[in-house]
This record gives structure tokens, sequence and C-alpha cells, in this order.
């Protein structure tokens, strides 16, 4: 998928970098915005032991800001089949992309100020994290 037919559910950008330099940079700028990573997922692993797939390297980090995880979950406990806030990293060619969800979905989905607030400020942070990555 071409940046230009970026969907409305996500938000991404490339990087001309290794891939353990742009996962560790993932990590690091995901943390600058108070996310820790609970999950990461190796999809490329997971691929070739299951099902014996080559396939490039994907890679799934599943984020948490506690502070605002506490302020949605305690508005709508439901909202939780949403979470983590997850970062996706995946080799294209020569280049790295990393992907994340456009928080602000969330509050289209659900009535809910508290929910739409909080997804509104996650949205800016994911912002920061690609920002950050576009210019290491």
């Amino acid at each position: 998928m071409s940046e230009t037919a970026l969907p409305p559910f996500a938000k991404r950008t490339s990087l001309s970098l290794p891939w353990d330099e742009a996962l560790g940079r993932a990590v690091a700028s995901l943390k600058d915005e108070g996310f820790g990573v609970l999950t990461e997922i190796d999809v490329q692993a997971t691929l070739k032991e299951k099902l014996d797939l080559d396939r490039p390297r994907y890679r799934i980090l599943g984020a948490c800001n506690p502070p605002l995880a506490h302020k949605v979950l305690e508005a709508e406990p439901l909202v939780g089949v949403l979470l983590p806030c997850n970062l996706v990293l995946w080799e294209e060619g020569d280049r790295i992309v990393v992907a994340a969800m456009e928080p602000r979905i969330i509050g289209q989905m659900v009535d809910n100020p508290v929910l739409a607030e909080a997804a509104g400020k996650v949205s800016e942070m994911m912002d920061r994290v690609l920002k950050r990555l576009e210019e290491a």
C-alpha cells in the first residue's frame, strides 16, 4: 500500500534504517511518550514455526500508556478490546515501515467524551512517535 493511499484508520512512516536500529528507535520513541511495550509479537517467526512460511520481518509492539489506559478503562471497560496501542514494523523493499492505528477512530465508535479526549491525546502522541522516527 502506498503512503498516498493511507486508510483513515492508520498512520505510518517509512525509514531507511537497519531493522534492529528501527526497532530499537521505535521502542525508545514510545518510551519517550510514556508508553511501555507490553507485548512483542514476531509474526515472521510465528508463521515460520506454525506454517513453515518464509516472509519478510513483521513485528507488532503492543504499547501501553498506563495513565491513559486507566482513564479510558474507568470510563468504558469494554474499550479494553481495542487496547493496547499497537505499533507495527515491517520490511518493505529496502525500507522499514512503521504504522499505528489512528486512535481517534475509537472516539468515533464509542460515544463517550472521556474516550474521545484520550484518543485525541494518544493520536498526538503517536504522531510524535512517528515524527521522531522520521527525524532519526
